[in-house]
């Protein structure tokens, strides 16, 4: 059984940075994409970055392109989120995700069918205020 598990959130001022991991167990964290979500108060969920193993590609949406940066550890078994130059919209629970199903960073992340992914780490807070 594919788990996942976020850690790395914290407290930090406008400007900072911060990584955030996903940790994967139950299988290796390159045979699944991971994708990448946060969650700010009041909103609804939205996708931030995701990785595939099969060719390495890295996909961002338009609002953390050239800020945050996806890559992944195989011998951590790990997905890292790096985080710069963070601002106080960027506060949010921030959440991994993957699925056994095909098509997670060319389909899933960039429709709204993302919400059916399998499986789903318990998310890390980011809170960025001065």
């Amino acid at each position: 059984q594919v788990q996942l598990r976020e850690t790395g959130g914290g407290w930090l001022q406008p400007g900072g940075s911060l990584r955030l991991s996903c940790g994967v167990s139950g299988v290796t964290s390159d045979s699944y994409a991971i994708a990448w979500f946060r969650q700010a108060p009041g909103k609804e969920r939205e996708p931030l970055a995701c990785i595939s193993p099969s060719d390495n590609r890295s996909t961002y949406v338009d609002s953390v392109k050239g800020r945050f940066t996806i890559s992944g550890d195989k011998a951590k078994n790990t997905v890292y989120l790096q985080m710069d130059n963070l601002k106080p919209e960027d506060t949010a629970d921030y959440y991994c995700a993957t699925d056994s199903k095909p098509g997670l960073c060319t389909y899933y992340f960039v429709t709204r069918a993302w919400r059916y992914l399998e499986v789903w780490g318990q998310g890390t807070l980011v809170t960025v205020s001065s």
